[in-house]
């Protein structure tokens, strides 16, 4: 009969391996405890999450990108549309003294010297015939004349006040006298008119411009 050395625990079983339910090569078997831990804990890079992230991303810029594109698209069109809108302006601001020159020329000429001197009937007829002309011109560019009638209220969008007249029986801030036409080319203001406006006291300009204010 062998005796057994005191020194060999081999075969001695931890009491703690009892506690815990195996011997410490039971409890590091691989497949088993490390992969429930790995499948209890929730991933932290989620790739669908991260597609969709991206995705939202660009969807973003490319909408960016659209709305900047059809801003720029409508301001060259706007730009293009009034280039061309507003293109014979200033050769139409050039020829409004040409205008203003055949109607003074033609008010210059005194009736009774139309009924005798047949000639010079002839000549005030063609000059009559080039202003119609001509005015028929700014029209089909929507060119149109501005001439404010005796009391109408002063606009200074419109109007250019030379200077002021008292005791005109009209009310204050009206025009009393047009000392030359103001011309307008679509909503483009030309030329202003230039007036003349009533001076009153100012109970009447008050009045006036309640007036004014009222109307509108």
């Amino acid at each position: 009969m062998q005796q057994r050395d005191p020194s060999d625990t081999s075969n001695i079983s931890d009491p703690r391996d009892e506690e815990t339910g195996g011997s410490d090569a039971e409890r590091n078997k691989p497949g088993e405890a490390t992969v429930s831990a790995e499948a209890s804990e929730p991933s932290g890079d989620d790739p669908v999450a991260r597609l969709e992230s991206e995705n939202a991303r660009l969807k973003d810029q490319l909408l960016r990108a659209l709305a900047e594109t059809e801003n720029v698209r409508r301001r060259s069109q706007r730009d293009r549309e009034e280039q061309v809108r507003y293109a014979a302006a200033g050769m139409a601001r050039d020829l409004l003294n040409v205008a203003d020159n055949l109607r003074r020329a033609l008010d210059a000429v005194p009736a009774a010297a139309l009924e005798s001197d047949e000639a010079l009937r002839t000549l005030a007829d063609g000059v009559a015939l080039t202003e119609r002309e001509l005015l028929a011109a700014f029209e089909r560019n929507a060119i149109r004349k501005l001439e404010p009638a005796s009391g109408e209220r002063f606009d200074p969008n419109l109007h250019q006040a030379m200077f002021e007249v008292p005791n005109t029986g009209q009310p204050s801030g009206t025009v009393v006298q047009v000392m030359q036409p103001g011309w307008i080319m679509h909503d483009r203001l030309l030329r202003p008119a230039l007036v003349a406006v009533a001076k009153g006291n100012p109970a009447e300009g008050n009045g006036a411009a309640r007036q004014g204010n009222g109307a509108g």
